[in-house]
């Protein structure tokens, strides 16, 4: 499959990666969660040039990610915001972080970069998966996927093109 046509699979994954898939997409909206909203603090965190920046910013705007807003208007500057489908890439950046610090080879005994805490109780929190029907932890070894009938019939395609030469 085509970089190009990730976000057309009905893979909810794929979809998700076809948005926020790059590194340096990742850093964006892992600085928007850090308060973040303008275009020069986003440089500077990230180390990315304007044309990158502006390109990103665009294409999470134009995927409903962020809204930019004027801040200034001589000049015209706008600020970043993440709109509700933005916020609800919270879980996302927690499981990154998650993962990053049991296996981004960081050292055991170093401060942590980043320590994010509930405002209502104060205390640190962490990634834990709850059912929300018996509301128990679960992990991978707990769960079981099965692929539904429209993305099986894709995969199945892929295979096909994949038997006879084709590159998808």
């Amino acid at each position: 499959m085509a970089w190009t046509q990730v976000g057309d699979s009905v893979c909810p994954v794929a979809r998700t990666l076809a948005v926020v898939g790059d590194r340096w997409t990742g850093l964006i909206v892992r600085e928007l969660f850090l308060g973040v909203k303008r275009f020069e603090e986003f440089q500077v965190q990230t180390g990315m040039s304007s044309h990158l920046l502006s390109t990103r910013l665009k294409r999470l705007e134009g995927d409903g990610i962020v809204s930019r807003q004027p801040y200034s208007v001589r000049p015209l500057r706008h600020e970043y915001r993440l709109t509700p489908k933005g916020l609800d890439l919270y879980p996302l950046l927690l499981s990154l972080k998650a993962w990053g610090e049991k296996w981004g080879g960081l050292e055991p005994q170093a401060a942590p970069a980043m320590v994010i805490t509930h405002r209502q109780c104060g205390h640190e929190i962490g990634l834990q998966l709850i059912c929300p029907e018996c509301h128990e932890p679960f992990g991978p070894r707990d769960t079981q996927a099965s692929i539904g009938e429209c993305f099986e019939a894709e995969r199945q395609a892929r295979r096909h093109g994949a038997c006879h030469g084709a590159t998808a």
